[in-house]
């Protein structure tokens, strides 16, 4: 079998600036731009909600209430990792052995044991697939939110006419019950090739910069780990801080001024909202990962993915509707796997993969969340059947494979099958980012069908995609 040539480099065309990284991490930055931030987001709010049309309005019943999306940046192989060809030839299978896993009939790789014993509880996708390949960034932002710019073989980082994530439009949806952020992405954010620009997909796109997510930029597990963005400013302790809140109701003699002005009609809401996340037990707590037991930190590995699997973890239970982990500093770092693609999958990347998802998995059934916690695992292709020169795999996206758990998912399916190959799908429902970013919504409880209203007052569609009826 006949396979394209291998990509052009991987970079990204331009560095990425320190100015522009704090901008971009901004968005939901915790302190005096907070009020300005809620305000534009309520304005926002009462625009959409004057001009949505009402056969639109309705949210469905959902099944999850939170989503845990572990993106593996790069683009991981499905061949070597949950479809496995061991009767393909020598070129195509690799050098990892298949071992059986809990769901009859369906094998992994020997270097996801733990997993492997877990494979029962979500729905394997095996005939993903889309028509982006040359671009990681054009990839991402497809498989993120279902929405090809088609800029497939160039590197555009992000921008505000970019689809929303999904963690954004369901912090809009549906925002958290308790003074949690709503949507938070970690621990990086991924370049296209090093010191390119910032991969789209991520952000609030034209939903605006109030619904980008909080981007925690820190190793969780680094031992000075904090989030100092979640304190009050130096010197005013939440003894003081609730005296300044005390202070706003004494504003309301100064109407006549703020309605003339346009300043302040609005400054007790929103100062109130600022204080009950600076002041937040939930969101405070959340973030304190050295709380958790030693051995349990352990379990889900001491890296800085592993912990932030874990982290993401906390966020849900304490209320954060999205927690999103990009799995690479750049789109090249970790699982584009040009060259060397067994030893890099069996020295690094599935060990880890295999403690972070199955401990994962592991705690939320304990703690009876899985029922209401949906997890996607997923990269924005695959790789190609044939190992290069380089004993590594080139970009595939005709067919790859993703993982559902959790949150309305039936468990212990295998939706989907690939050719002898790995190459195409030959059999059941083929996937595309629109149809899996669709039965997302659909999991949260958000209607893939209903339009949007963007900022300056455009309907558009939330999804072209149909909701993948075998994954429910």
């Amino acid at each position: 079998m006949s396979t394209p040539k291998p990509p052009r480099p991987c970079a990204g065309p331009r560095a990425i600036t320190r100015r522009e990284m704090v901008q971009l991490g901004g968005s939901l930055a915790l302190g005096l731009g907070l009020p300005a931030l809620l305000r534009a987001d309520e304005q926002a709010r009462e625009t959409r909600s004057g001009r949505r049309r009402a056969a639109g309005g309705a949210s469905l019943t959902p099944t999850a209430d939170a989503c845990i999306v572990i993106f593996l940046d790069g683009g991981p192989s499905h061949l070597d990792m949950w479809d496995m060809k061991p009767d393909a030839p020598a070129e195509v299978r690799g050098e990892f052995k298949p071992i059986a896993s809990s769901l009859p009939g369906v094998v992994v790789s020997e270097h996801l044991p733990r997993f492997s014993r877990q494979v029962h509880l979500g729905t394997l996708i095996r005939s993903a697939h889309h028509s982006v390949n040359n671009a990681h960034a054009a990839a991402v932002y497809t498989s993120l939110t279902g929405h090809d710019r088609g800029d497939a073989t160039v590197a555009i980082g992000t921008g505000p006419n970019d689809y929303p994530a999904i963690g954004s439009v369901v912090g809009l949806r549906r925002p958290p019950e308790a003074a949690v952020p709503p949507f938070v992405s970690m621990p990086y954010i991924t370049a296209e090739g090093a010191g390119g620009p910032p991969q789209p997909g991520f952000f609030g796109g034209w939903l605006g910069r109030s619904h980008d997510p909080l981007f925690v930029l820190k190793d969780p597990n680094a031992p000075e780990f904090a989030m100092p963005e979640l304190a009050p400013p130096p010197g005013v302790g939440l003894d003081r801080l609730s005296d300044r809140r005390g202070l706003v109701p004494r504003l309301d003699g100064l109407a006549p001024v703020a309605d003339r002005v346009g300043k302040l009609r609005d400054l007790d809401k929103f100062q109130a909202k600022a204080f009950d996340l600076l002041a937040s037990p939930a969101t405070r707590d959340a973030f304190r990962i050295d709380r958790e037991d030693p051995k349990t930190r352990e379990r889900y590995g001491r890296n800085i993915y592993g912990q932030s699997v874990l982290l993401a973890r906390r966020l849900i239970e304490a209320g954060t509707r999205v927690a999103s982990i990009s799995w690479a500093p750049d789109a090249n770092a970790t699982w584009d796997t040009h060259g060397q693609n067994f030893a890099k999958l069996r020295d690094t990347l599935l060990p880890q993969l295999d403690a972070a998802l199955a401990s994962l998995l592991d705690d939320l059934r304990a703690r009876g969340m899985l029922d209401r916690t949906l997890v996607v695992v997923m990269g924005e292709f695959g790789r190609t059947p044939r190992i290069n020169k380089d004993a590594g795999r080139d970009h595939w996206h005709h067919c790859y494979s993703v993982l559902l758990a959790g949150g309305g998912v039936r468990p212990g399916r295998v939706v989907g099958q690939s050719d002898r190959n790995g190459a195409y799908p030959v059999r059941g429902r083929v996937c595309v980012p629109a149809d899996l970013c669709a039965t997302v919504y659909r999991c949260l409880g958000i209607d893939p069908a209903r339009e949007m209203v963007d900022q300056v007052g455009r309907p558009l569609p939330l999804s072209r995609g149909a909701v993948i009826g075998e994954v429910l």
